[in-house]
């Protein structure tokens, strides 16, 4: 839109309208727009910022018959009672584990995965490759891990068949501790990696094709052109990422855990998320399931600000 059918548009609002601020006019000018984001803020202010009231619960010996009103308030009793029980430290270790396992190691898949679906030359084959890489994203966890289970089976899956093939016991390293946080992991970036690919590839569609055709030009390898050109342009976009993962730090994968746990390994996989299930919810200790849900969320908040500050040390424009 040029500035003449700007300005004509302008005119055509009431007199009190354009003597408001440019701010003002330019909300009543996009109102449709702002209309169409109005579901998605009815959305937020329902389900997240009208919950955060029962947060209260974890200050008060919850009573879900006398409600959060009338319940005693208790202070930090409940939190002191949280930090004092015996599994509470095992439950921290195992979620910040699993979590920096999946980062480390589940992080970098997808984009060296993008990396390589972009240098491929044929387009049906590249759509082919991504559409198969998509499907374990739709696969519920719940499938996921009768499949697991079916593969890692000591009698008839293929686990227990490649552990006779090489002359060794068959064992269920489904129920082994050494091994369960190893599957997690796996089963995590295996479902995942192709799904997490969309943006990448996204990303990479903005880079000129003359930065390459200049490095080629220059003598540069193909290594050379990604380093040098490829992964800086696609920076800020892995930057954003990496923040957000970090600040997802806390959720280790509740639904992947629950189904895939059992009582062997529950010592190296029970994280904040599936204790509380088990603890809170089932057991009906409400304020001790939201006092650690609190706390929870407390430290994801520190990680992702702490992360935002890194990155704008380093010259980033990071989230905000």
């Amino acid at each position: 839109m040029d500035a003449s059918q700007q300005t004509g548009r302008v005119e055509q609002l009431p007199a009190t309208v354009r003597q408001r601020s440019p701010m003002f006019r330019t909300v009543i000018n996009d109102r449709f727009l702002y209309l169409m984001l109005l579901p998605g803020f009815i959305f937020f202010v329902v389900f997240k910022y009208v919950p955060m009231y029962g947060i209260v619960i974890a200050f008060k010996d919850f009573d879900i018959f006398r409600g959060i009103m009338d319940s005693e308030w208790v202070g930090l009793q409940i939190f002191r009672e949280v930090f004092d029980s015996a599994d509470f430290w095992n439950i921290f270790r195992n979620t910040i584990l699993i979590s920096l396992y999946k980062i480390i190691f589940g992080f970098p898949a997808p984009i060296m995965l993008a990396l390589l679906l972009n240098e491929l030359m044929s387009q049906k084959f590249k759509k082919w490759i991504q559409t198969i890489l998509y499907l374990p994203h739709f696969i519920s966890w719940v499938v996921l891990s009768g499949i697991m289970l079916a593969i890692m089976s000591p009698s008839t899956g293929l686990a227990g068949m490649m552990f006779e093939l090489f002359g060794y016991e068959p064992k269920n390293i489904m129920a082994d501790p050494t091994y369960f946080r190893s599957i997690l992991v796996a089963s995590d970036i295996w479902k995942e990696m192709g799904w997490s690919t969309i943006i990448y590839l996204a990303a990479l569609t903005q880079i000129s094709p003359d930065l390459y055709e200049a490095a080629i030009v220059d003598g540069a390898g193909k290594f050379t052109q990604i380093w040098r050109i490829t992964l800086p342009s696609i920076r800020n976009v892995i930057i954003m990422l990496l923040i957000l993962r970090i600040g997802g730090l806390m959720n280790a994968g509740f639904e992947q855990v629950l189904v895939m746990q059992n009582s062997a390994v529950r010592e190296v996989s029970e994280i904040f998320d599936t204790y509380v299930f088990r603890y809170g919810i089932q057991q009906g200790n409400y304020s001790f399931a939201t006092a650690v849900g609190l706390f929870n969320s407390v430290i994801a908040l520190i990680l992702i600000t702490l992360a935002q500050w890194i990155s704008k040390l380093f010259g980033e424009e990071g989230l905000l």
